[in-house]
């Protein structure tokens, strides 16, 4: 049985975004798109109706882009208790009120019990300093917590990586 990947919307951001000049950016861009063309078959890949909305947000021809990838990825979504979820995330400090939508991002994995949440987004999700609150308050709710990741973490190099 495949490990199952709920791709949070940084991932189409890298993976359709113009290059960048940006050395990280553009090392990131290029770790996504080694992922998305050889790595993700390995997996069973998740998206919830967030990570649509958020992808087609902005620039029209930027968003088609972004959206493009996600076709054909099972949908995930987030209902009452998945906000619920995201609330308590946010009123025990694992994630701050402004990042709601973030919230939902862990909650909608949790919930779900995918294996991987993999995301770009260090500032409030793969955060080393918030990891270990967003894995307290699943326990405490009684979800187990997805690995939260980036590519990186999943590629074959990676001794970590089981290939399928």
């Amino acid at each position: 049985m495949k490990k199952s990947v709920y791709v949070e919307t940084s991932i189409p951001s890298y993976l359709t975004a113009r290059k960048s000049s940006n050395v990280k950016a553009m090392a990131w861009q290029e770790i996504t798109n080694q992922w998305w063309k050889t790595v993700r078959v390995d997996y069973d890949l998740f998206v919830s109706d967030l990570v649509i909305v958020e992808a087609q947000a902005g620039d029209r021809e930027a968003a088609a882009k972004r959206i493009e990838p996600l076709r054909g990825i099972r949908i995930l979504s987030v209902g009452m208790e998945t906000r619920e979820f995201a609330d308590q995330l946010i009123s025990r400090g694992a994630i701050p009120s402004a990042a709601k939508a973030d919230a939902l991002h862990i909650a909608v994995a949790a919930m779900h019990r995918i294996d991987y949440l993999l995301t770009w987004n260090f500032r409030h999700i793969n955060n080393a300093a918030k990891k270990p609150m967003i894995r307290s308050v699943c326990a405490t709710i009684g979800h187990p917590c997805p690995e939260i990741c980036t590519p990186t973490e999943l590629l074959p190099e990676n001794e970590n990586h089981v290939r399928r």
